[in-house]
């Protein structure tokens, strides 16, 4: 056989001075952040904050804010900061409040009054109630109303005195008594002005007694008439007692009220409620004259519900009179009463009361006229309240919804509050996903909320912008009331920022993860009795904080340098490779080594990905495998069938596989396992393979190669030990220090790969081999040596004129006859 042809490459190893970009400390012009001056904390986000400036100033209806991001964008933060600027713009809201409607009890009335009149509005109706209270008894036990009154009752027993008069007049001309007894007035008989006995009534003679008879029934018809005046007369009486009272009341009332409406003469509702406080009070004076005695003074005395509560001022909301702009409100909990408000109820005797005194304001109402900051999330989490913020934003009103009623839970009588009129700009904070998913499934999203604000993840690494990042980190160190930072510090975090966004060239601006480092920091500071944070105790908080998550990956690398999951870092093997791969864990994420094996054996040009199997492989990694079918079929033998049965499978790997990444040491162990050449097993590889052999970038790059990093350093590092990554991924390289050191000192090397023939070539010593001018692989390359074994296979195939495909894992068959040797390259 022809020796084989070795690899002869430049160099992939890379620099280490491009394995970590340190932060630039000579541009940083401070010595602690004490002296950094505050910012307004927009750094990197000037797509956002324009979106965010327009939102917040059109006033047409719809153009509502969603601000989407990563959780711990400070999104926020820097919403609350733009609006703060932008409300000065607006006027100052109305006051807003609730009063009894006399024509119609359960529709309480809504009176809009400008900013910081309705408490002076509800004081004034409590002062007139309650000087009424004093006033009125007053006025009706005054020596003039007295007289009037008796007046009018004289007048009215009068009629009754010369009625009776007249009558008994008639009855003594007939000798007769008029009587009172308990079933009315009646006549008797008398005898000298005494009422005779019946016993001596009946020893009268006969002729005698019917004359007595007849004169009685004679006078009977008047008296009846008089006593059938009786109730006109009292009804008179009761017209001229009411009549005296509302003139009474009237003369008493009015100084009151016209003082009240004085207050408020330029506001027209306030002067129609206050007249008809005017009329209900003079219907109704009794209760103010009439003291209530036990049950009802009781129930009286216990606030709303009592007999001058009607007359009182619910007060919505109110703002203070002297300051200036809108509101900016943020709810927590939007449930649907704390949203739009409530009618709360109150149990009196074993029944539910309520009336307009007990209507609650929710968020919508305080925010009106501002601005209303929502978390989508915790939205569409409460029941009704995301339709019930869509359909106020429709109607343009705020109507005051009860859940129990919905959901049929009570038939109790309810009220049913005048609408508000709605001038509120809304704002919803959430992630992408859910914004894409409410995009595509409620179309009603974008016609509510047509501004978009995407802010960014991070920002373009510059001088410039690490100084900004510098600022950013003195901000939050101010915010908490921290230590100054000295500047060596702020050095590794913008260092950890740059790793935080997976990226040397970018920084992070997801300043949560920054934020509870800065303060873990401070406090590793204090525990050393230091007045400022040092470097060392960022790396201290940095190191426990990895400490602290790290249990899982400490189990994970524990078992591989016990031998119980298989990994070598040493030697070399035919069909087998070390990938790599990230676990992420709550908010840790960690990389670990894992086994690729592959084999392969004459079929019908499948290869079998068994994670996608046995169910455990998720539709990207299955994409990563079914690649490899096509790359081998537009390279290898293309003038004959493809006759291969392959099979791989990522070895003690007991939960589901996703991704790609895996996807080039997958073809590496393919190639292998075909040349019958092995790989180096010191090198793990990671990278994402297309149709053309090109290696693509991956995601958690710094992390894998930690993790098969600390695999060769617990084993004892080599000097030949090292990462395989794609070529694209060395811009995103912020690797530990450690791992710096060593590729320094030649212990590890990080190797950029950008073509599968580069990658195959590193890791079996021997060419990939390029196609001649007659069509075939350079003599001795893995290339040919694939090639001669895939057109091996179909002659076996065309030997054994087997075309059917292999429905599962090829099963020994003992009557088969030996295969041919395999044909040399």
């Amino acid at each position: 056989m022809p020796t084989e042809t070795r690899a002869v490459l430049p160099s992939l190893a890379v620099a280490p001075a491009l394995l970590r970009r340190p932060a630039n400390l000579a541009a940083l012009t401070f010595k602690t952040t004490a002296e950094c001056p505050p910012m307004d904390g927009f750094t990197g986000q000037k797509r956002a904050l324009d979106a965010v400036r327009f939102g917040s100033r059109v006033s047409k209806p719809g153009f509502n804010l969603f601000a989407i991001g990563a959780p711990g964008a400070r999104m926020q933060q820097s919403v609350e900061t733009m609006l703060a600027s932008a409300r000065a713009d607006r006027p100052a809201p109305s006051d807003w409040v609730y009063v009894h409607n006399f024509a119609a009890p359960h529709r309480p009335t809504a009176i809009g009054l400008p900013a910081g009149r309705a408490p002076l509005f509800q004081k004034a109706m409590h002062e007139l109630i309650e000087d009424l209270k004093s006033a009125l008894p007053m006025a009706f036990e005054s020596e003039d109303y007295q007289k009037r009154r008796s007046a009018v009752d004289e007048v009215f027993q009068k009629k009754q005195a010369d009625a009776f008069t007249a009558l008994r007049d008639k009855a003594e001309a007939a000798q007769l008594v008029l009587l009172r007894t308990p079933l009315g007035f009646a006549f008797a008989p008398a005898k000298n002005g005494t009422v005779i006995s019946p016993d001596e009534f009946r020893t009268w003679d006969e002729a005698k007694q019917r004359e007595v008879q007849k004169t009685i029934e004679a006078l009977e018809p008047e008296l009846e008439h008089i006593m059938h005046q009786f109730p006109a007369w009292e009804k008179v009486r009761r017209e001229e007692v009411r009549k005296l009272n509302r003139d009474t009341a009237s003369l008493t009332i009015a100084p009151l009220i016209e003082d009240a409406k004085t207050k408020f003469a330029d506001m027209p509702q306030v002067s129609a409620h206050l007249e008809a406080v005017r009329a209900d009070l003079i219907e109704n004076i009794g209760m103010f004259i009439v003291k209530p005695e036990g049950e009802e003074a009781q129930s009286a005395a216990m606030g709303p519900g009592g007999p001058f509560d009607r007359y009182e001022v619910n007060v919505m909301v109110s703002h203070d009179a002297t300051a200036t702009g809108a509101p900016i409100v943020q709810e927590m909990h939007p449930t649907l009463g704390h949203l739009t408000g409530r009618i709360e109820y109150m149990s009196q005797q074993g029944a539910l009361l309520t009336n307009f005194r007990l209507i609650k304001p929710g968020a919508m109402h305080r925010a009106n006229g501002g601005y209303l900051l929502l978390d989508v999330r915790s939205l569409l989490t409460e029941p009704f309240s995301w339709t019930a913020l869509k359909r106020l934003l429709k109607q343009g009103e705020i109507v005051i919804e009860d859940v129990n009623h919905f959901l049929g839970l009570t038939s109790t009588v309810t009220l049913e509050p005048d609408p508000i009129p709605l001038d509120l700009k809304i704002v919803l904070f959430g992630d992408r996903m859910l914004y894409y998913m409410l995009a595509m499934y409620d179309p009603e999203l974008t016609e509510h909320f047509k501004v978009l604000a995407d802010f960014e993840d991070d920002f373009d690494r510059s001088e410039a912008n690490e100084m900004a990042m510098a600022h950013i980190i003195a901000n939050l160190a101010y915010e908490d009331k921290l230590r100054p930072l000295e500047c060596e510090a702020v050095g590794l975090i913008i260092e950890q920022a740059a790793r935080m966004a997976e990226n040397s060239g970018k920084l992070s601006l997801l300043t949560g993860e920054l934020r509870d480092l800065i303060i873990e920091a401070d406090f590793r500071a204090g525990e050393a009795g230091r007045t400022v944070t040092t470097r060392a105790d960022v790396q201290k908080a940095l190191d426990e904080q990895i400490r602290r998550a790290a249990r899982l990956r400490d189990r994970s690398q524990e078992s591989i340098l016990r031998e119980i999951a298989l990994i070598d870092t040493q030697g070399a093997r035919t069909g087998q490779i070390n990938g790599l791969s990230v676990l992420q864990l709550g908010g840790f994420a960690f990389g670990r080594p894992s086994r690729i094996t592959c084999r392969v054996r004459p079929g019908s040009g499948n290869v079998l990905d068994i994670e996608r199997e046995t169910k455990l492989g998720g539709p990207i990694h299955s994409k990563g495998v079914l690649i490899l079918s096509g790359f081998l079929a537009g390279r290898f033998a293309l003038d004959t069938s493809m006759s291969l049965y392959a099979s791989l499978v990522m070895e003690q790997s007991y939960g589901g596989v996703e991704g790609d990444s895996a996807s080039s040491a997958e073809l590496y162990t393919l190639l292998s396992a075909l040349a019958d050449v092995p790989l180096r097993q010191d090198i793990a590889v990671t990278g994402s393979i297309n149709q053309q052999g090109e290696i693509q970038a991956i995601g958690g790059a710094n992390e894998k190669i930690e993790g098969f990093f600390d695999i060769c350093a617990k084993r004892g590092l080599t000097g030949t030990q090292g990462v395989a990554i794609p070529k694209s991924n060395v811009q995103h390289l912020m690797l530990r220090q450690d791992v710096v050191e060593a590729c320094e000192q030649g212990r590890f090397t990080i190797y950029a790969i950008g073509t599968a023939d580069e990658g195959i070539a590193l890791l079996t010593g021997i060419a990939a081999g390029e196609r001649g001018a007659d069509g075939r692989f350079t003599s001795g390359s893995v290339n040919a040596k694939v090639e001669d074994r895939l057109r091996a296979f179909a002659s076996i195939r065309q030997h054994f004129g087997d075309s059917k495909p292999p429905a599962a894992a090829p099963e020994p068959v003992p009557a088969a006859p030996p295969a041919p040797p395999p044909v040399a390259p």
